[in-house]
């Protein structure tokens, strides 16, 4: 395993090297180093990665890094702090022991709480931390739960994330996932509200520079199997086998994407948070269906741009305003 992981982190840094030059970029704003497992790395493998990648940051960009509770040990944190990650997500999902025992996670309330404890102790100031939501095994109480503590961390920022089912994983199989219920739904964004402010559907807190940059359109890069990056009008799939990207990190599966694409991406991606929809990209008609939504206290209007007041109904939205060209 120990060789496969350091295969692995040559194939990235091939991939990067190849795409940087590629589409010659200069400098990163952000950094997102995430799939849950990098605190499976060796401290050493992480800093193969992070001299590669730091002097390509700007002086202020983001540099996140997720993290598995039972494997943020002290010494974890510490290294990839001092590494100059300024930003942690913790993959927490819940504070409850069946619910965490029900999603197949190997950490317990305890441990959450003492890796979000340890983060705060070695010092990072922006935590982040995963809660997941509308599994068959919930209830208005465990979730109710859930928030209370979290709420109580030493954190700025909430991920509430439905549970999906991704296909080919166990939940797939056995269909573990309930009917969400709006109103509760609604509840629970309220009550996290009530300390850290909504911005995007799933997100709450302190913004994050690299959610952002999702959600604008901009250009991205994603490296390693199984990523999707994004450059222009083009999304970019290297291979989702690892032992294939190994042998060929610079292999690719490119989608075109149509202008008709490209901007039902952003009147979905703007609905779902408080970036907005820009009323000059819409087309004549589309404005006249925004007007009405206006009209009915639904969507807002500032600054040229329409924003929705419940995220909640942003695929409707998307769908009830887009037309094709």
């Amino acid at each position: 395993m120990h060789g496969l992981r350091e295969s692995y982190i040559d194939a990235l840094l091939e991939q990067l090297s190849f795409q940087i030059q590629l589409y010659d970029i200069k400098k990163f704003k952000t950094v997102y180093i995430g799939g849950g497992t990098p605190s499976t790395l060796s401290i050493n493998q992480l800093q193969k990665l992070a001299n590669f990648i730091f002097p390509l940051l700007e002086i202020d960009a983001e540099a996140t890094i997720e993290a598995n509770p039972n494997s943020a040990t002290f010494e974890w944190l510490s290294a990839v702090k001092q590494m100059g990650f300024n930003r942690l997500s913790l993959g927490v999902q819940s504070f409850d022991n069946q619910k965490l025992k029900f999603l197949g996670r190997n950490h317990s309330n305890e441990i959450a709480i003492k890796s979000l404890e340890i983060a705060n102790q070695v010092g990072f100031k922006n935590i982040n931390l995963d809660l997941i939501y509308n599994t068959a095994f919930d209830s208005k109480e465990i979730i109710e739960n859930d928030i209370n503590i979290a709420l109580t961390m030493p954190i700025n920022h909430i991920s509430f994330y439905s549970l999906t089912i991704e296909e080919g994983t166990v939940f797939e199989k056995i269909g573990e996932k309930s009917f969400e219920n709006i109103e509760e739904t609604e509840y629970f964004f309220e009550k996290i509200n009530s300390k850290f402010a909504q911005y995007e559907i799933s997100n709450f807190g302190a913004e994050s520079k690299h959610n952002f940059g999702y959600w604008n359109g901009e250009n991205y890069l994603g490296v390693g199997s199984g990523a999707v990056g994004f450059w222009q009008n083009q999304r970019i799939y290297p291979d989702r086998d690892v032992n294939k990207y190994i042998s060929n990190p610079t292999k690719f599966e490119i989608e075109n994407l149509s202008q008709s694409d490209l901007r039902f991406e952003k009147l979905f991606l703007g609905f779902r948070s408080k970036i907005g929809v820009l009323k000059n990209e819409l087309l004549y008609n589309e404005i006249q269906i925004a007007e009405t939504f206006v009209s009915e206290n639904i969507l807002t209007f500032s600054n040229g741009r329409y924003f929705n007041k419940n995220f909640l109904l942003a695929d409707e939205l998307a769908l009830r305003i887009f037309k094709e060209n």
